[in-house]
């Protein structure tokens, strides 16, 4: 992995980056700096901070060129299938000069401009410059693993791999962007094409942005083709899963520096591990993170079984309550924008400690999103008879009831009664509410009492209009549009963007085999009815590895990567000065009278405000410690 960074300037207005310019993006790229100038034509500026990962010598370089130095790259990411592309393309006369995947694909831009992008498998974000046609050339990897955002305007493109980097050059602004604001405010994390700096845009996963002298473009280059004939055959489809899956695993074990594997104890590691056991003459190291004080929370047993089964070099990492707490800081102050996913925490955590062990770890990401792993997705099933009930009955005693009892997390009832809340506020014949009301962390309602008046007169619904834009027609079935609405959404802007955050900040690559394309394709051209049934998630993904696993994560329940963040509000006193000393202050943003309403809902175990408190909280610190505040 690396950090990028580049400009171009039509109107050739002069500009040199600070001496201490590498800095910014080292956690990305600690092994190497580079950066080039052009300005024979625009002025340009290539950088790249390099994470060292294939072919470690100096010949792997960047920003790296082509042989007569006319196309020039800076890129992040790992191109999986580069092996057989670089045999295709010495044998059509290209000289190399290193082993790297890099190389490759400035090879293949040669020869096929930008559909080089169609022959790409991996996860990456780059920048090329194309000096003959004085041409930028940005793209990002088909699901969004690898992070790319950038400023435009008529004469000049500024683009990186994090917001920090862009915060140096005289271009930037920090206007508040509050179409993004209103977006964290529903989903805790901010979708892109926004962020929250008002002139500062993501690059969309499957997309790349071509800027010249004559205009900017940005061009989707892949979807899930949704013509394709639909597998209505159990075992076929299960057989195809297991050879996708092997192949995707297979095929990301390259490396020249130590590997591992985080595996967790749930079904999507679990299967990443067997994988690379079975692809692998190497004993394969996994590394598990578990909590000493909360067993709710802790997946230990069912993570050995797997170690044990496939001999593994197993490494526990045991934090405690005060480990998670001690990093809140570091954590939210690395953030770029606001970013509540509380799992960011432990993530940071593992990620750390693994980096003392290896440079590259492999793991189980993006199996919730495409196999169907979430609990909401049952309620798909559930529906129908839910809104059998006449309408009069649900909407005048059964919801009433159920807002008037407790919930919380941390207690089975009290988290049931918690879901079916969910369920029942979002029940809906309309899909678009349905999904909507189901995945918002921070309801309408709730977000209304919160919010001062003045913020509220610039939200505008974005939240259910992201989710209508996002949401497919009816050529899916119902699990299959809902699957797809989050593959486009939940998963790139929160799922993978906590990944790549958490693990670049520490220096580690991550590599997720069911994130390969190739395994997206195949999912969402299987029934729905073959990834959720009424009582089993992940259907087809535990069928086709029924074999390759312990019995005992068969059927256990789903358990997310979590930490008890509603208890710590309730019980930790410094968690709860620091947030009223941060938004006592915020009466512009917050009303506080109903934050402390909000807050004693909680504290009494009236309701579990935890997720809404968190984005608060993590709103706050970012305001006081980020917002126009220089990163060097």
């Amino acid at each position: 992995m690396c950090g990028i960074f580049g400009t171009i300037d039509f109107a050739k207005r002069p500009w040199i980056p600070p001496q201490d310019f590498h800095k910014v993006l080292s956690h990305r790229g600690p092994d190497a700096f580079g950066i080039e100038f052009f300005n024979n034509g625009p002025n340009v500026i290539l950088a790249h901070n390099r994470l060292s990962i294939i072919d470690l010598s100096s010949c792997g370089k960047q920003p790296m060129p082509n042989e007569d130095s006319t196309v020039w790259i800076t890129f992040n990411g790992e191109i999986y299938n580069y092996e057989p592309l670089r045999e295709e393309l010495i044998n059509k006369g290209h000289v190399f000069r290193s082993t790297t995947d890099t190389e490759v694909i400035v090879h293949l831009y040669e020869d096929e401009g930008i559909d080089c992008l169609q022959k790409l498998n991996g996860m990456f974000a780059f920048g090329i410059w194309d000096k003959n046609l004085e041409r930028l050339f940005l793209a990002r990897d088909r699901l969004g693993v690898k992070p790319l955002v950038y400023f435009a305007d008529k004469e000049r493109c500024i683009f990186g791999s994090e917001i920090k980097a862009l915060q140096i050059h005289p271009a930037f602004t920090r206007e508040l962007d509050w179409e993004a604001l209103e977006l964290y405010f529903t989903f805790n994390f901010i979708p892109a094409p926004w962020t929250i700096f008002k002139k500062i845009r993501k690059l969309l996963p499957g997309h790349y942005l071509i800027f010249d002298r004559n205009q900017m473009e940005m061009v989707k280059y892949w979807e899930i083709n949704d013509k394709l004939a639909i597998i209505e055959d159990v075992e076929e489809a299960a057989e195809k899963v297991r050879e996708v899956i092997s192949d995707a695993t297979k095929i990301r074990l390259f490396s020249d520096v130590p590997l591992g594997a985080f595996l967790s104890g749930g079904i999507d590691s679990s299967i990443v591990v067997a994988n690379m056991a079975r692809n692998s003459s190497q004993r394969i190291k996994t590394y598990l993170l578990g909590y000493e004080e909360d067993k709710l929370f802790d997946e230990t047993p069912y993570a050995r079984a797997v170690a044990e089964m496939y001999g593994t070099d197993h490494h526990e990492i045991r934090i405690s309550q005060k480990d998670i707490l001690k990093v809140i800081p570091d954590v939210l102050s690395f953030f770029d924008e606001p970013f509540a996913d509380s799992s960011a925490l432990p993530t940071y955590i593992v990620s750390r400690e693994i980096r003392k062990h290896v440079t590259v770890a492999m793991s189980g990401d993006g199996g919730d999103e495409i196999f169907g792993g979430y609990r909401r997705y049952l309620g798909e099933h559930y529906l129908k008879y839910y809104m059998s009930i006449p309408g009069l009955l649900r909407k005048g005693i059964i919801n009433p009831l159920l807002e008037l009892l407790p919930d919380s997390k941390g207690n089975k009832y009290l988290e049931l009664i918690r879901r079916l809340k969910i369920f029942a506020r979002g029940a809906s014949d309309n899909k678009t509410d349905r999904h909507y009301a189901w995945m918002a962390l921070f309801p309408d309602d709730d977000r209304m009492r919160v919010l001062s008046k003045e913020v509220l007169q610039v939200f505008k619904d974005r939240g259910r209009k992201c989710i209508a834009n996002l949401m497919p027609g009816n050529e899916y079935d119902e699990i299959n549009r809902s699957l797809l609405t989050d593959f486009r959404f939940l998963l790139p802007y929160d799922m993978l963007n906590k990944v790549d955050w958490m693990s670049m900040k520490n220096s580690l690559e991550v590599r997720s085999p069911l994130l390969d394309y190739r395994v997206a394709e195949l999912a969402f051209h299987l029934p729905g009815n073959f990834k959720v049934k009424p009582t089993r998630l992940k259907f087809i993904l535990k069928y086709a590895f029924r074999d390759w696993l312990p019995k005992s994560l068969w059927n256990r329940p789903k358990q997310g990567f979590e930490i008890p963040i509603g208890e710590w509000f309730k019980r930790e006193q410094s968690l709860q000065d620091m947030f009223w000393q941060m938004v006592s202050s915020k009466n512009e943003i917050f009303d506080i009278e109903a934050v402390k309403f909000v807050f004693d809902e909680h504290q009494r175990s009236r309701r579990d405000n935890s997720h809404k408190l968190w984005a608060i909280f993590v709103f706050c610190w970012w305001l006081d410690g980020s917002y126009g505040v220089d990163p060097l």
